[in-house]
């Protein structure tokens, strides 16, 4: 049987920004005290794995992750610009509120066109698939058999578990994964699937439910 490739896909800690609930997108915001210590469980967490690489967002949030687990093992994370957040330009530090009162019927047309509706001077949910399905592709290509782990970003995970399941970019399924802060997800790829072992496990922040 095929060793697979394991993916630890982790998001990045709690943002600094966090209260307002505004959208971040390429925005560089760094991430809090308490997301510093959900990064460390993280690293805890994976202390006794061999990982063989640790890939990030070149945004500081996931690269400050990356740079919390990648020194137990020795390695130096890699930094991809393609793994970055959704780029919402014109949303950016705007709540939802915010986004609806400057952009009336944005959401309605968000539903209306799924995946392929564009952000004002940003992305759709398939522009951004397009460059972080392929980014991916590449780093499993160059670790298989292995372990390795990605910090990234909330609608990048969620991309990312949805191509493993096979669920393309629906909206309302896309959605309904949850990432916190903090989490973690394991996906094992073999060379015709791959299997999702475990979504949005809160080392630090375990919830009761």
């Amino acid at each position: 049987m095929d060793t697979p490739t394991r993916l630890y896909l982790i998001r990045h800690g709690q943002v600094a920004n966090f209260l307002d609930e505004t959208y971040n997108g390429h925005k560089d915001v760094d991430i809090t005290a308490h997301g510093v210590r959900q990064m460390e469980a993280v690293a805890d967490r994976l202390s006794d794995e061999t990982l063989a690489g640790v890939y990030c967002s070149d945004l500081i949030r996931a690269r400050r992750g990356a740079d919390i687990i990648a020194p137990r093992h020795g390695l130096v994370p890699h930094a991809r610009p393609a793994l970055r957040e959704l780029d919402v330009n014109l949303w950016e530090g705007l709540d939802a509120d915010g986004v609806e009162e400057r952009f009336p019927g944005a959401f309605d047309a968000w539903m209306a066109q799924g995946a392929d509706y564009r952000i004002p001077g940003g992305e759709s949910l398939r522009d951004l698939a397009e460059r972080v399905i392929p980014a991916l592709r590449g780093i499993l290509g160059a670790h298989e058999g292995e372990n390795i782990a990605l910090v990234a970003h909330g609608v990048v995970n969620r991309v990312i578990l949805a191509d493993a399941m096979g669920m393309g970019l629906d909206l309302n399924r896309l959605y309904s994964i949850e990432q916190d802060y903090g989490c973690m997800n394991i996906i094992d790829y073999l060379p015709d699937y791959a299997v999702v072992k475990l979504v949005n496990r809160q080392l630090l922040d375990e919830k009761q439910f």
